[in-house]
């Protein structure tokens, strides 16, 4: 079976950028780990019912409270150490827990 090379991969830091009553605007920050990646793909669940309306920067989807956000034609490939970051302006009631991020490179 394929393996990863040691140090491949890809890490996201989930950042709230503004909130203001009912809304906000959400900022995720991808890395490439120590070797250079082609693409990767982002995953979070949010847990108080948080809905994305528009986005920038990626293709992102959502199911439910999951959402997935996959890289554009031109900022997937990210060499060793490298970052490129996408946006999104979501809506929130009551509370809005920042979710864990997973990142897969491909």
């Amino acid at each position: 079976p394929p393996t990863t090379p040691p140090g491949a991969g890809c890490t996201a830091r989930y950042t709230v950028v503004n909130q203001w009553p009912g809304g906000f605007q959400g900022e995720v920050t991808v890395t490439a780990g120590a070797a250079a990646i082609t693409g990767w793909t982002t995953r979070w669940t949010f847990a108080n019912g948080q809905t994305v309306s528009q986005s920038w920067n990626t293709t992102l989807t959502s199911s439910g409270s999951a959402v997935t956000a996959r890289n554009v034609d031109w900022n997937g490939r990210l060499g060793a150490g490298a970052s490129t970051s996408f946006g999104f302006v979501a809506s929130w009631n009551g509370t809005n827990a920042t979710p864990g991020v997973s990142c897969t490179a491909s």
